[in-house]
């Protein structure tokens, strides 16, 4: 440790300009890496999308050309070029490429609400750029200056003379020094960030150009315009999945004066990972921040509510957690004077706006829960289920059901159930994503669990052993049964006491049924001898008179009902393309309700030579033998293995 005679004037170090830009990247875009690359390109970006927001520019154009160059145009009011009163000898223009803490945004005279108000953004970019050029067009002249590192290489000078036109062209090319020769900027990327902003602010239209090469799966185009009219509607409707829990979205946009802001939101559910994503000026706020959470504050406040006036036992215990859940979440929201963590911008602070902002979306939210009575009433259904699921993860602390080792290698899709002994418990094999997501939230779940699978399983009887073994549904089934295949099947180890095929209605169900029917004859014969294998039988049709509702497997249920009802009242027939068309309760009351549904009890003729031998004409790899059977069965009215198991 230094003495204090050795400590002097001399050790204090004096850096001016942008040289501690250069020696300390990371406290002004957050590092060196690929995420700190790409932030350059945002505070140039920026810049421009302010001019837009403040009502003086339209248009932006982007361009990535080769050697990690970027140049950004717009057509707003233009740098000031004239002598800023400060530096006598220094171009306004040149003051802002060359000192941090220089701009016009430090008061709302210049721009209302601007994303950059550190006033460092493009003389950040300046000095970690090898090269810099910049062109204004304003006063029917061009002007052009061009740095490197952060110093002026050139005068400002007047290029030519240009009638009817203003803004503001910036190329450059990260410095190699700064950010390695093998940091690259990534099209895609760019193309992503810029889209975003387009969805932000319906105003503004976009050019996108790519100089570079583009790789066709990318799905990023060499040109375009982007532009998107209907802002966060727009958004929305590319992002969520087509499983999503309600018909419509919760979109809307207001201005709060008590705040000075105006707020735009677009809200949906699907049955997919939830996300969130927000914006104060166009500027993404990864950590969220005060608008976030004002509007999940709304959302939850105005669902208690509503859950309250429908009597719905629960009300009281919904969380936030419940709410996002599922949840797709765009909230963008334009301020005078945004307080941010950080040169990077990523939350927002300002807590004066969060009760205003509260309130309003409440409001909204209440209006939309009781003009969308259906939507409502599924989107309450899902948060049950969300809710019912965190006090089970609560209540069961990740406790193995039977040893910690198996839980882990449980199957990520399996929604497993609460009860660990196998004893009166059901595993429910689902077809598809969509029917598997109702099927989670129609169930009991302490003793019923949900495997969805992705489209049809593989043929076992037609396939070769190794292929059948490396294919991903079968392992899932495998592993979460956890008793064996063949001679290693262990009825001691099986996980669940029922083992209930549910597939649609339809062919491709009955496919498919016919498909895990064969796979379990076929590698796990004691669990049917056993009594363990079911097969659902949801209904094919719902017919309602009036409050009552009635249900047919088939066409002649369907008839024999209808000739009941007789015609003294109106009858309205629908017909369920699928399982995920179903309704939770509708799901719940005549497919996986103990008390309601139909089960039908899979079961083996005592001949297993011929029962082998009609499995193999049926499933095997010759498809004479089952032109031959089709003929053969032309005139019965049998299910497509009826004749082989005793159903």
């Amino acid at each position: 440790m230094k003495s204090n005679e050795e400590y002097k004037a001399k050790d204090i170090e004096v850096l001016e300009g942008l040289e501690p830009v250069r020696l300390r990247p990371g406290m002004y875009i957050g590092g060196k890496d690929n995420a700190a690359l790409h932030h350059l390109v945002k505070e140039v970006f920026d810049n421009s999308m302010d001019e837009v927001i403040s009502g003086h520019a339209d248009r932006i154009t982007v361009t990535l050309k080769n050697n990690d160059v970027v140049e950004i145009e717009d057509n707003g009011r233009g740098i000031p070029v004239d002598i800023h009163p400060k530096y006598k000898d220094k171009s306004a223009l040149e003051v802002i490429m060359t000192t941090l803490h220089s701009g016009g945004k430090f008061n709302n005279k210049t721009y209302q609400t601007s994303g950059g108000l550190h006033g460092v953004g493009v003389s950040v970019v300046n000095a970690l750029s090898e090269m810099l050029n910049v062109e204004v067009t304003r006063d029917g002249k061009v002007w052009g200056q061009t740095y490197s590192k952060g110093i002026p290489k050139t005068k400002l000078k007047h290029i030519r003379d240009l009638k009817n036109r203003t803004g503001t062209k910036i190329s450059f090319k990260p410095d190699d020094e700064i950010f390695g020769s093998n940091n690259h900027f990534s099209y895609k990327t760019i193309y992503e960030f810029i889209k975003s902003k387009a969805y932000l602010y319906n105003g503004v239209k976009i050019v996108w150009n790519c100089e570079i090469d583009v790789e066709e799966k990318s799905k990023v185009p060499k040109k375009e315009i982007i532009h998107f009219p209907n802002g966060l509607a727009d958004y929305i409707n590319t992002w969520v999945s087509h499983d999503k829990i309600t018909k419509d979205f919760f979109i809307g946009k207001t201005k709060i004066k008590s705040c000075g802001c105006e707020l735009q939101w677009a809200i949906g559910w699907d049955d997919k990972d939830s996300q969130i994503i927000s914006y104060c000026n166009t500027i993404k706020t990864s950590l969220g921040g005060s608008h976030e959470q004002a509007v999940k504050s709304a959302l939850l406040k105005s669902l208690k509510a509503y859950a309250q006036m429908i009597k719905y036992k629960k009300a009281d215990q919904i969380t936030i957690e419940d709410i996002v859940g599922g949840i797709k979440m765009i909230v963008s929201i334009f301020i005078p004077n945004p307080e941010f963590q950080g040169q990077t911008k990523d939350k927002l602070l300002n807590r004066e706006i969060q009760k205003p902002i509260e309130l309003a979306v409440s409001d909204f939210f209440d209006h939309w829960l009781n003009e969308h009575k259906e939507d409502a009433e599924k989107l309450l259904e899902y948060i049950n289920f969300n809710l019912e699921d965190r006090m089970s993860r609560k209540a069961l602390k990740a406790v193995s059901r039977k040893n910690l080792t198996q839980k882990f290698r449980l199957p990520g899709k399996l929604a497993d159930c609460i009860n660990q002994e196998c004893g009166g418990t059901e595993l429910f094999i689902v077809e598809g994503d969509g029917a598997g997501g109702s099927a989670k939230q129609a169930r009991n779940r302490n003793y019923q669990a949900i495997l969805p699978l992705r489209g049809k399983v593989i043929n076992v009887v037609s396939n070769a052993a190794d292929k059948v073994k490396h294919n991903a549904e079968i392992s899932n089934i495998e592993i979460a049964l956890g008793c064996g295949v063949l001679s290693n099947y262990k009825e001691e180890n099986l996980r669940y006491e029922r083992v209930i095929i549910m597939t649609d209605a339809d062919v491709d169900g009955a496919h498919i049924a016919t498909l895990l029917m064969a796979y379990f004859f076929t590698m796990m014969p004691d669990l049917i001898k056993n009594g363990h294998l079911f097969f659902a039988k949801p209904p094919l049709y719902r017919i309602s008179q009036g409050a009552s509702s009635f249900y047919a497997k088939n066409d002649e249920e369907k008839e024999v009902i209808l000739k009941k009802l007789g015609k003294t009242a109106r009858v309205d027939i629908s017909r369920f393309k699928g399982l995920g068309e179903m309704t939770v309760a509708q799901l719940r009351e005549t497919t996986m309700n103990v008390d309601t549904r139909v089960l039908v009890n899979i079961k083996m003729k005592d001949d297993m030579i011929e029962l082998s031998e009609q499995v193999d004409r049926l499933m095997g790899k010759n498809p004479e033998e089952r032109f031959i059977f089709i003929q053969e069965q032309a005139l019965k009215k049998r299910e497509s293995l009826g004749n082989i198991l005793d159903i």
